[in-house]
């Protein structure tokens, strides 16, 4: 099973995803790690990204993917995946799970003004919200509560039990 941590910066998607992929037993991946660096130059400069910057990030991303399903592991994947075009590039067979972390502005701003150490700049907000496309056909999670709450929500709409105890295997 692969599982799409999706929504805009801020929202939570590596914290939850992290924990997620901790009770699942299973491996984590940032997509961010898929940009090439032209993007996280632009993102870092407060320059949102079109689309032709978004495609061959979505289609590396798509790769190794597939290259999970191939090695029949589990995975899950914190992603923006605001459109449903980035959606039907990552899922072109409906073989991923999209959870939605579903928040307002009033409550990712001040997360993303508080959060160090990452490239995204906290101007760009606006611009996600914009681009953001809610999916129809995605498990809705509200991120009011904390990570753990976020994680037993998501476990429960997947019907999965957490496996505790156990750690993801290496990345």
């Amino acid at each position: 099973m692969i599982v799409v941590l999706m929504g805009v910066s801020g929202s939570g998607k590596t914290t939850v995803g992290l924990l997620l992929a901790e009770r699942l037993g299973c491996g984590f991946s940032d997509a961010d790690g898929f940009h090439p660096p032209k993007n996280v130059e632009k993102m870092r400069a407060g320059i949102p990204l079109t689309d032709d910057d978004r495609w061959p990030w979505l289609h590396a991303l798509r790769a190794a993917i597939e290259g999970w399903e191939r090695e029949g592991v589990d995975r899950v994947v914190a992603c923006s995946a605001l459109k449903q075009v980035y959606r039907d590039i990552l899922a072109p067979r409906d073989d991923v799970t999209f959870v939605y972390l579903k928040g307002s502005a009033a409550v990712i701003g001040p997360r993303l003004a508080a959060r160090t150490g990452h490239y995204m700049n906290p101007k760009l907000l606006d611009s996600q919200f914009a681009a953001l496309e809610e999916p129809a056909g995605a498990l809705t999670v509200d991120i009011a509560g904390t990570p753990g709450e976020i994680v037993a929500d998501i476990l429960g709409k997947l019907g999965r039990i957490a496996q505790p105890g156990l750690s993801p295997p290496a990345a």
